[in-house]
C-alpha cells in the first residue's frame, strides 16, 4: 500500500486562505448566471416551478447516491419527491426507507437553511441515510460519530493492492474537530457564501467523521449553504449531478485540497465553476419549460384529444432535438395505441391547428412542432 499523507496534522482549518481575486471573479460569473435563472423562473407558473424542483431533487438524490456507487430507482424518487411537493408521482413504486431518509435530509437542509448547523443536526441526517443501522451487510454506528481504534481511511484499487488517498484524524479526536468546524460555519465567518460551501464541504470531508454516508451528507451540508443564499430556487441548481458528471476531477480535487497547504485557491476555484456550470445547465431547463409554457399559452383555445395532448407534451419534452426523425403516423400509432387511421386523422388536425408541421411528403411524411427553431436539422 501507498503510505497516507496524514493532512490533518498538518493544518489548520480555521486559517485557510484562497486568492481573493482569482476566487472572485468565478463567482462574479456564477452570480450572474444565478440571477438569470431566478429572472426565468418568475416568468414560470407555481406548478411549472413545482415540476421543474420535482425533477431537480429527483435527479440530485439519484446523482449523489451514484457518486458513491448506489444506484437508486428513478421512477421510485420520482414518486416520493412528486408526493411531497404535491405534483404528479410518474406512478413509480414506494421508495426504500432509505431513499425517503435522503430525501429527508435533502429536504430539511433547503426547507430550514436557517437554523444552525450542529452535531445533533448532522448525525440525524447520517442516521436517516442508514434507518437499518447496516451499509450493505456490515453493521456500522448510525446517528453519532465514529468510535473505532482503526483508522478512517479513502482507497481505491483491489484488495492487496489498495492505494491510500487520505487518512484521517483518529476517531477520539473527531469530537474536537467538529467543534471548530461547526463553530467556524455557524459564525459565518467567511463573507461570500459560495466559497463557504466549497470550503465546508472540503473541511467536512476532510475530518470524515462517520462511518459511512461522509459524501451524501457533506453534500448536503452544501445544499444548506446554497439554499441560505437564493432560497428555494436552489433546489434547481444539480450540484451533485454535476459533480457525478465530472467525478474523477471532484475526487482529484479534493485530494489535492487535502494534501495541500493552507492555500485552498485550486479547489475553491474548481468547486465554484462547479456551481456555476450547474447553474447554467438548469438554465437551459429552465429555458425549456418556458418553450412549453409559452406554446400551451399560445394554443389555449384549441380543442384536443388527451392523445394529441399526450403526444405534444411528450415532443415538448424531447427538446428541438428530440424524437429523431420526426412524429410519424406510425410512431403516433405506437405511442399512443390508436388505430393507423385514427394516428393519421390525429396528425393532420394537430398540422391544420398549425401545432405540427410537416416535413417531406406521403408515407415519408413527418411532423414537428411549430415553433422556430424546432424542426429537421
Amino acid at each position: 500500500m501507498k503510505s497516507p499523507h496524514l493532512i490533518w496534522q498538518d493544518h489548520d482549518w480555521p486559517k485557510m486562505h484562497y486568492d481573493g481575486a482569482l476566487i472572485g471573479a468565478e463567482i462574479a460569473l456564477t452570480r450572474r448566471a444565478q440571477g438569470i435563472i431566478e429572472g426565468k423562473l418568475a416568468a414560470l407558473g407555481f406548478e411549472q416551478r413545482q415540476e421543474l424542483t420535482a425533477e431537480a431533487w429527483s435527479q440530485e438524490a439519484v446523482s449523489t447516491a451514484a457518486i458513491e456507487g448506489e444506484r437508486l430507482d428513478l421512477q421510485a424518487v420520482r414518486s416520493s419527491v412528486g408526493r411531497r411537493l404535491g405534483v404528479a408521482n410518474h406512478g413509480g413504486p414506494n421508495a426504500p426507507r432509505h431513499v425517503d431518509g435522503l430525501l429527508d435530509i435533502m429536504d430539511d437542509a433547503v426547507s430550514h437553511a436557517a437554523a444552525p448547523l450542529s452535531h445533533e443536526r448532522l448525525q440525524a441526517w447520517q442516521a436517516a441515510l442508514f434507518p437499518t443501522g447496516y451499509s450493505g451487510m456490515s453493521k456500522i454506528r448510525v446517528g453519532a460519530y465514529r468510535e473505532h481504534a482503526e483508522p478512517m481511511q479513502i482507497v481505491s484499487g483491489r484488495l492487496g493492492s489498495e492505494n491510500i488517498h487520505y487518512e484521517a484524524p483518529p476517531s477520539a479526536q473527531v469530537p474536537a474537530e467538529m467543534n471548530r468546524l461547526l463553530d467556524w460555519f455557524n459564525s459565518r465567518q467567511e463573507p461570500e457564501s459560495l466559497a463557504q460551501a466549497a470550503l465546508a464541504h472540503l473541511w467536512f470531508e476532510t475530518i470524515h467523521p462517520f462511518e459511512d454516508g461522509n459524501g451524501r451528507v457533506g453534500r448536503v451540508v452544501v445544499d444548506l449553504v446554497l439554499a441560505r443564499d437564493i432560497g428555494e430556487a436552489s433546489r434547481l441548481i444539480r450540484i451533485s449531478q454535476r459533480l457525478l458528471e465530472e467525478r474523477g476531477e471532484y475526487y482529484k480535487e479534493l485530494e489535492r485540497a487535502q494534501h495541500s497547504a493552507l492555500d485552498v485557491t485550486s479547489w475553491v476555484a474548481w468547486f465554484v465553476a462547479q456551481v456555476r456550470i450547474a447553474c447554467e445547465q438548469a438554465s437551459v431547463v429552465v429555458d425549456e419549460s418556458l418553450v412549453k409554457a409559452k406554446f400551451w399559452f399560445n394554443h389555449r383555445d384549441k380543442e384536443l384529444t388527451p392523445r394529441q395532448r399526450k403526444v405534444l407534451n411528450a415532443l415538448l419534452d424531447a427538446g428541438p432535438g428530440g424524437f429523431e426523425g420526426g412524429m410519424s403516423t406510425k410512431k403516433y400509432e405506437n405511442f399512443t395505441g390508436a388505430s393507423r387511421a385514427t394516428s393519421s386523422r390525429d396528425l393532420i388536425e394537430l398540422e391544420e391547428m398549425k401545432l405540427l408541421r410537416p416535413a417531406g411528403a406521403g408515407r415519408s411524411t413527418r411532423y414537428y412542432l411549430n415553433i422556430e427553431g424546432w424542426g429537421p436539422q
